[in-house]
């Protein structure tokens, strides 16, 4: 097959002084030995060379000589060459033909032109040639004249040249010869051998062409002729049409954009390629059908009545809900029958529901000024799930139907509305008093239905009820054998008060013997005690229905002299003396303010200095100290005193992310009033806990709830009254910042991974300055929200040291690896904010490897042995020297020479204002046999040269002065002691800004 870059081209120069065409010719020769007329042509039967016979639908034809019915009129030159007749092919049908035997004659140059061809929208053309041609061997008398091969040639002209004909104008395309020739016996037989050729040509540019046949001496008869180019078809791939698409000629690939089909849209734009060979290939994308269509072999076809589809896709129509339907076609949602309702938050899919029948079989139990309510489901839950009940108060007036809302501090255990059981207890409620309660079923459509409510109400009359207990006893004047006491009356007297019982007793006697008197009004004076006692005291109140509960034990001392104190006269004493104390203070605070002022201080940075004055007044910065709970006799009070309670109706949980030992972790979205909801983890104690475990719970909270800073976890508050308890936190998107980061390993540049250290420092120093030390911190218990920004998490946990050598400690919420803690928590169990700095630099390799895991698969008992023999972590890949180096300060055996936070923040800021000082490359790597560094060597030795550690510890004032004190290498300085560099080197060198904590802690 020759393109057109290797063709030849005649040129002879000569043209035929009489063009004839084939149809002005006769027909008779007695020269011809080829007759093809009358001959049948068993195309059905013989090979045709492996060629296929049939016409692909990615071909058009150009011209097809077997479709003509008439006389072709093509141009022979000379008249005497080929000549055109009439034949018949395995079918029977007439078929115009071309042959030519001239095979006794020498120097033969027959020439036949086809008319003028259009080329349309090819690139590329496809000449198929199917032709018989006589064996050479079995024609007598014709040896050295006779030929079997025959040429084809074309030319490309912008018009129809009509019968202008010149060889040299036409390129050679190539020589055909037959795989197969026929003999003599061959037609005797009346069956010819036929061949198929096909040839390609191109690029073709100009707007038609002719298709010219040279015969040189052979005995050939061209039985069909055509000429095609080939396309990609029309096609429809994932709902996608594709149009006719004519290939280039060169190799590349078509790139076709797709089209999609009606009522459909794309889910990525799509795509397909067309080949040179008229092929779509490489399918991209795909289009989706709209809401209400469903996929129909290559259509979108709406939806039947009845059914519907609410999500674009390529997924069937689904049949209505129960209690649903549509009458339309094409419908994205199914309409609900009447009184039935589908809420905002239900999916299309579900049934249509209703709100629930009123709830049955209404229990009251009364004790005094309280009442238990018990009722029964309703008996229609109306297709849901989510039903709850409300309960409503009202006050009543004897032999009136006029009720109204009860006021005042009726309580309801566990809450009024949203309840998920059937049972309520409601106390403080009046004595002798009519009440109504109204409970009420609810579901997630009650709120639609225009219907009234369905409740059932049951109505009680409260019995003669004791008063409630004296809440506030007041000292009003002290002598040595007397206290006047006076008090309010009870908040609920609960009927007229008869008198008032004063149990009093010595605090030591412990109640062995005690003292009641009674007095009918709210005051009285208790003689003939002894002087500088301290007496323990509690007051009940009366009523027809009885005493009520005592008071809480009131604690007053008498004199220990002759002299009395009014309550006033106190109060003026206590006023004189606290203003003196106040004085005296003040004073001593603006003498040190005035010393530090005036030069005096131990503060490490400049900006300590010195405390801000302004106007004439002195700031003083505000001072917060950490509170452990577990001081606190009731820790439920420290959970009250440090965290906001919330109602659990404000909460909503979405689903669990995770559970623990105390019970799930969920995350969820918190709504409060006046407020934007806001998404929220929520923490819950599993059903079946301890007194012990609710306390370690909530211990977390009291922790969680002093704290406020952006890199601290925040909480949002506690949920203690209702089941389950939970403690709710912001809600941090990523997750803990080991998982993170192995998530995206090697995504973020080193500036923003010391951004990360530095956020986590920062917590830790205002946890620091706080008092806190933490204990466990690592990558783990650190969570990362949606904007990378770092905060440290997980507080609650009360430590319990141990023996067991792989713990080093544990916690009630299970073992906690030691490869994070310092070596002397481990051995001495020293929980210090040192111990703390020596976890930071652990999540410091944690960062900068990317999540791995401190040790790999080392165990604990090696990993113990080797940091107390000096070992430490190798630097990670590409992890800079400078944060390397603050790596191995942090794990300084000694813990007074570890950084403190604020020194480790100061490092990272300096750090992130100086970008450049972080392109110096630790290249330290331990040895195949060990993979940890010594201590030693680690600290210099991890430096190129000692430029480069000059510059990463900003101390390049002094590089010259090392150099000329012979220390040009850190492996020199390395070994050097510290005796002799402290005399020799350091009084030489004026570098303020380096310590010892800044670079070489092993000297």
């Amino acid at each position: 097959m020759n393109r057109q870059a290797g063709r030849t081209q005649r040129k002879n120069g000569i043209r035929s002084p009489e063009p004839v065409s084939v149809k002005e010719r006769g027909r008779g020769n007695a020269r011809r030995l080829l007759l093809i007329s009358g001959v049948k042509l068993d195309i059905s039967l013989q090979a045709e060379n492996g060629h296929l016979t049939g016409h692909h639908s990615n071909e058009v034809n150009l011209l097809d000589s077997k479709a003509s019915q008439g006389e072709l009129g093509w141009i022979s030159n000379p008249s005497h060459g080929w000549e055109e007749i009439s034949g018949v092919d395995e079918h029977y049908t007439p078929i115009r033909t071309f042959q030519v035997c001239n095979v006794m004659e020498y120097s033969q140059n027959n020439w036949l032109r086809t008319n003028w061809i259009p080329r349309n929208s090819a690139q590329k053309i496809y000449v198929e040639l199917k032709f018989t041609l006589r064996d050479c061997n079995s024609i007598p008398l014709v040896l050295g004249t006779c030929k079997e091969t025959f040429n084809l040639y074309y030319m490309e002209t912008e018009e129809d040249q009509g019968d202008q004909f010149w060889e040299h104008q036409f390129s050679k395309i190539d020589t055909i010869a037959a795989d197969e020739s026929f003999t003599q016996t061959d037609l005797g037989d009346r069956i010819l051998k036929l061949n198929t050729e096909v040839r390609e040509v191109g690029p073709v540019t100009k707007k038609g062409f002719y298709l010219a046949f040279q015969d040189v001496g052979a005995c050939v008869a061209l039985v069909s002729v055509r000429v095609y180019f080939k396309k990609c078809p029309f096609t429809v791939r994932n709902l996608a049409t594709f149009p006719d698409t004519v290939p280039t000629d060169t190799q590349a690939l078509v790139e076709v954009r797709g089209s999609c089909v009606n009522n459909s849209r794309e889910e990525e734009p799509p795509r397909m390629y067309c080949s040179t060979e008229g092929e779509w290939l490489v399918p991209i994308g795909k289009c989706l059908c709209n809401i209400g269509y469903e996929v129909r072999g290559v259509v979108c076809q709406a939806c039947r009545p009845g059914f519907y589809k609410s999500s674009p896709g390529n997924l069937r129509c689904s049949k209505c809900p129960p209690h649903s339907y549509t009458h339309l076609e094409g419908s994205v949602h199914c309409a609900c029958e009447k009184n039935y309702f589908r809420s905002e938050l239900d999916p299309a899919s579900m049934a249509c529901t209703r709100p629930p029948s009123a709830p049955g079989n209404v229990i009251s139990v009364i004790n005094e000024t309280s009442v238990i309510l018990d009722w029964s489901w309703p008996a229609d839950l109306g297709g849901r799930k989510d039903v709850t009940f409300n309960v409503v108060c009202k006050r009543c007036w004897a032999g009136q139907r006029q009720c109204e809302p009860c006021r005042g501090a009726v309580r309801f255990l566990p809450r009024p509305t949203g309840l998920s059981n059937t049972t309520v207890t409601v106390t403080d409620l009046l004595a002798h008093t009519n009440y109504t309660f109204e409970i009420e079923a609810q579901n997630g459509v009650s709120a639609l239905a225009p219907a009234h409510r369905q409740f059932a109400a049951v109505s009680i009359t409260t019995n003669q009820a004791a008063p409630s207990p004296v809440a506030v006893i007041r000292k009003d004047r002290t002598s040595r054998n007397s206290i006047s006491l006076s008090w309010l009356e009870p908040e609920r007297p609960n009927g007229i008060i008869l008198d008032y019982e004063v149990k009093f007793y010595e605090k030591q006697e412990q109640e062995t013997s005690y003292t009641i008197l009674r007095a009918k009004g709210t005051n009285v004076t208790l003689n003939g005690l002894k002087p500088d006692t301290v007496y323990l005291l509690q007051i009940r109140a009366r009523t027809a229905a009885g005493y009520g509960a005592s008071s809480r034990k009131f604690e007053f001392e008498t004199s220990p002299d002759s002299f009395s104190i009014s309550s006033e006269n106190s109060q003026v004493v206590l006023i004189a003396i606290s203003s003196a104390v106040a004085i005296i203070l003040l004073a001593v605070v603006v003498y040190l303010l005035l010393g530090r002022f005036c030069g005096y201080s131990k503060s490490k940075h400049p900006d300590e200095k010195r405390l801000p004055f302004g106007n004439g007044h002195l700031r003083l910065p505000g001072i917060r100290t950490y509170v452990d709970p577990h001081t606190y006799e009731d820790p439920s009070q420290a959970v009250h005193e440090f965290a906001k309670e919330l109602e659990a109706s404000c909460i909503a949980i979405d689903k669990v992310v995770g559970a623990g030992e105390f019970g799930e972790v969920c995350s969820g979205r918190l709504k409060q009033p006046s407020k934007k909801e806001t998404s929220v983890a929520i923490k819950t104690l599993k059903a079946g806990y301890t007194e012990t475990q609710r306390r370690d719970f909530l211990s977390e909270a009291s922790i969680m709830g002093q704290f406020d800073h952006p890199n601290i976890i925040r909480l949002e508050g506690v949920v203690t009254r209702s089941k389950p308890v939970m403690i709710v936190t912001e809600y941090m998107e990523n997750g803990s910042l080991d998982s993170f980061l192995r998530r995206h390993d090697a995504q973020f540049t080193v500036i923003q991974l010391v951004g990360m250290l530095r956020g986590i420092a920062s917590g830790m120093k205002y946890l620091s300055d706080m008092g806190y030390v933490h204990r466990d911190l690592a990558a783990r218990n650190i969570l990362v929200n949606s904007n990378l920004v770092c905060k440290v998490s997980d507080f609650g946990l009360s430590r319990v040291l141990e023996d067991d050598p792989e713990a080093a400690y544990t916690t009630r919420g299970g073992k906690i690896p030691i490869r994070w803690t310092a070596p002397e928590a481990i051995a001495y169990r020293k929980f210090t904010s040192a111990s703390d700095a020596w976890s930071y630099g652990i999540v410091l390799w944690e960062v900068m490897s990317y999540g791995e895991r401190p040790y790999w698969e080392m165990s604990n008992q090696d990993v113990i042995k080797a940091v107390d023999e000096g070992y430490r972590l190798p630097p990670p890949m590409d992890c800079p020297a400078a944060l390397y180096q603050l790596m191995l300060d942090c794990w300084q055996k000694d813990r007074n020479n570890r950084p403190k936070f604020d020194q480790i923040v100061s490092i990272l800021d300096k750090l992130i204002r100086n970008p450049s000082s972080l392109k110096i490359i630790a290249n330290a790597a331990p040895s195949p046999e060990n993979l940890l560094l010594d201590r030693t060597s680690a600290d210099i030795a991890t430096f190129r040269s000692m430029g480069d550690w000059l510059e990463s510890m900003q101390t390049l004032p002094c590089k010259d002065i090392f150099n000329g004190a012979s220390y040009s290498s850190c492996n020199t300085l390395a070994k050097t002691s510290a005796e002799i560099y402290l005399s020799e080197v350091r009084p030489a060198a004026t570098c303020p800004e380096w310590e010892p904590s800044m670079g070489i802690t092993t000297l």
